[in-house]
Parts: C-alpha cells; structure tokens; sequence
C-alpha cells in the first residue's frame, strides 16, 4: 500500500464542509493507503490564536476525527509538534527552496493582504508544509483544487533536494478530493469555513436545536417556476440532501422542484432529518471518547511513537545527505 499523508489545523470547530469535503474522504482512504494523519498545531501559530486553548483544541479535533471513523490503530494520527523533526527537516529544505517560489503562493498573499505585521513563519508555511509530507516520504496527499500549489511546491522542493544531495525523497502526488463543496447556509456565494463567523458554518457537533435553526433560516429565494434553476441556496440545500437522505426522498425532492411545487420548509425538514441521521453515530461515538479522555491521549502517544520512528529514520538519512551531525542521545 502507498503512504498518504494529510494535515489539519486545530483551530475552530470541524463543521459540515470539512465532514463532507475531506474527513469522509479520508475514512474511505485508510482501506487502501497506509495513512498518516497529522493535527498541524505548528501550522496554527502562523495566524491569531490563543496559546491556552491550541493544546486543548488539538486533543479536542483528535477526538473529532475518531468519532467521524479515522482509525488511530490503523491510521498513524499525532500532533505535529511532539514530532520535532518536522521543524528540523523544514529548516534543511528552507535552503533548497526558492524564494521566487514562495513570494507567488496564493494563501501567503491572501493571507498577508492588509495585515499590519505579516510574520515569516506565514511566508515559510509551504516549506513547512511540504516538510510533513517529505519525513514520511508519502506519495500520495488528498486534496482540494485549492491546495494543488502546495502539492507543486512540495514536487519542486523535493526535485530540489534529491538535485542537490542526491536521491531521496519521492514527489509526491495529490489526490483530487471529492468531496462536497458545502457553502454557507446564510450566504450560500461563500464556502463553509472554520475562519468565517459562526452564523456561516454548521459546526459537526452542534445540537440538534442549533443545527436546525440555521438549517430553518438556510437562504433559498422566492420560489420559482416549473422548470426554473436552482438558486446557490436551493442547490446547497440539494447537495446535503444528496449526501444524507436515501436515493427515493433525494429524486422526489428533485421532481418537486423540476414542477414547481417545492416546499422550501419540506425540503429543509428532509435535510435536517438526514444530517442528524447521518451524524448520530459521530455523536455518539464522541461522547464515549469524552467520558475517556485517556483513551484518547493513549491513542495520540502510539501515533506520536509510531510517527517518531519513521520520521528520526529519514531524518538520520537526510542529515548523512546534507553533511550535518546526526543527534545522539548521552
């Protein structure tokens, strides 16, 4: 099997988009990849966060994952920064990445755009990034179409590197995900996000009362004739019900519409229905892991230890590459 690695960073809540865009994705990858999933919380401190919560958060979003059915005994999951080779290694490759390269990266310059201070870490963050993926040597990497320049630089820094001193690490390739792309249920012309306010993202483990309310006050428009299009809002209520509701109740939903008797309030009950549907099992398998914090700790040391012994590996051989002493321990 191949190894795959992905990234999240802890910070907000996991919402709908991320479920259906790429956790879901990430589940079904683990029967055929030899998967590493990492909670970036290096990646965290690059943007505004508060340090007393990112060790919480970062425990917190481990919880999430399990309960939405990565395996920590099949997949390795960690945190990134009880793995110090990642810092290590992103160092080394800082020197064989170009400058050029990094100045062009979209998410640095919209990042960076009208900020008063724009620290460096946010300018190395591809490095960083591409740094995770090159300790494991992973040849795969799942990802939307908006993370295909990340995947690109990594190709160039490793193509760089193996030029330099010699072959070592593979270019990895991206997986297209996909996975839904979800919107805001107020404002249906901008995507689902973590760093949007509260009212445009349904959070996976909100109640039952706060999902249904702003699925109740999702967006839609007036209504419209037999055979009209489907405005954003109405065509995102649909994307839902597709992802949750069984095929029937999906194609007499879509029928309605076509002859334009849609009830919006119907279709809305439809929805809510299938997403708690489909979530109950996430819910319920994290409340089990709240009530056994412990369990979950142990989970993230294994990971940590079993990513600890392939990533001082590759570092060691790295190290012999570049011509610096290897750490010894007295």
């Amino acid at each position: 099997m191949s190894k795959l690695f992905s990234g999240i960073q802890p910070t907000g809540d996991l919402h709908l988009g991320n479920y259906f865009g790429a956790i879901r994705n990430w589940v079904d990858l683990q029967q055929d990849h030899e998967t590493i999933y990492c909670i970036v919380d290096l990646h965290a401190i690059t943007s505004d966060y508060d340090p007393g919560l990112l060790r919480d958060n970062s425990v917190e979003l481990a919880m999430d994952l399990i309960s939405c059915g990565i395996d920590p005994e099949d997949s390795i999951l960690f945190i990134q920064s009880e793995v110090p080779e990642h810092s290590e290694l992103q160092w080394i490759l800082n020197t064989v990445t170009s400058y050029g390269d990094l100045t062009r990266m979209t998410q640095f310059k919209d990042k960076s755009e009208d900020k008063e201070f724009v620290n460096a870490g946010l300018f190395s963050y591809p490095v960083l990034q591409a740094a995770d993926i090159l300790l494991y040597k992973a040849l795969k990497v799942p990802v939307g179409e908006d993370q295909l320049q990340h995947i690109e630089i990594t190709r160039r820094i490793a193509r760089r590197f193996n030029y330099t001193y010699g072959e070592f690490f593979p270019e990895p390739e991206p997986i297209i995900g996909h996975g839904a792309r979800i919107m805001s249920t107020a404002d249906p012309e901008r995507k689902m996000s973590k760093s949007g306010h509260d009212k445009h993202m349904i959070g996976l483990m909100e109640s039952k009362d706060e999902i249904w309310e702003k699925i109740k006050t999702a967006v839609t428009d007036p209504g419209g004739a037999e055979g009209s299009e489907m405005s954003p809002g109405v065509a995102n209520l649909f994307t839902l019900l597709d992802l949750t509701a069984p095929e029937d109740v999906v194609n007499k939903f879509t029928q309605d519409h076509r002859e334009g008797k849609l009830m919006y309030i119907d279709l809305k009950k439809a929805v809510f229905e299938g997403l708690t549907s489909t979530l109950r099992p996430v819910w319920k398998k994290k409340k089990q892991l709240t009530n056994n914090r412990d369990q979950v700790e142990e989970y993230l040391q294994q990971g940590r230890e079993r990513a600890e012994e392939i990533a001082k590996a590759n570092m060691k051989e790295v190290k012999k590459l570049v011509g610096v002493r290897p750490h010894t321990s007295k």
